[in-house]
């Protein structure tokens, strides 16, 4: 199926933000704004809920988190993929995310123009860390 532009033109939409369902928000809050330089934009507490939203200076785009006040059962799928983040550089992103609580899943390596390596967050959602390499430069042909 390929979508229509003229079904979706001038309506504005842009992705706004992902959720994740967290047990320790305060910690899992410290986590993102440790390893990743989020700061928290607004915060939402009612009843059943509490959420922060946060976002990465010069950025649009939220991170959601969102905690259950009931105390309810937590479990990770398979469902789903890992939220990825591009970084300049994913050796000093991996260590910064492991100093900041991270549990390694997969140490840096080379996959075609990019450099990849895999985390948990302290909850167990698996962050990819992604570095896209400078395209190499043509060798120079004396003349």
């Amino acid at each position: 199926m390929t979508t229509e532009p003229v079904k979706t033109a001038g309506l504005g939409m842009a992705l706004g933000f992902l959720k994740l369902v967290v047990d320790d928000l305060e910690a899992m809050v410290s986590f993102y704004s440790e390893a990743f330089g989020f700061a928290v934009r607004d915060r939402i507490d009612m009843p059943e809920i509490e959420e922060a939203m946060l976002v990465q200076p010069g950025q649009t785009f939220n991170l959601v988190l969102l905690r259950w006040k009931d105390g309810r059962a937590l479990t990770i799928g398979n469902a789903h993929g890992p939220i990825g983040m591009t970084t300049r550089s994913v050796d000093q992103t991996f260590a910064l995310a492991l100093a900041s609580g991270a549990t390694a899943e997969r140490q840096p390596y080379d996959l075609g123009p990019m450099r990849i390596a895999f985390v948990l967050d302290p909850e167990g959602h698996e962050i990819e860390l992604i570095e896209f390499k400078p395209a190499a430069k043509p060798a120079r042909i004396a003349s």
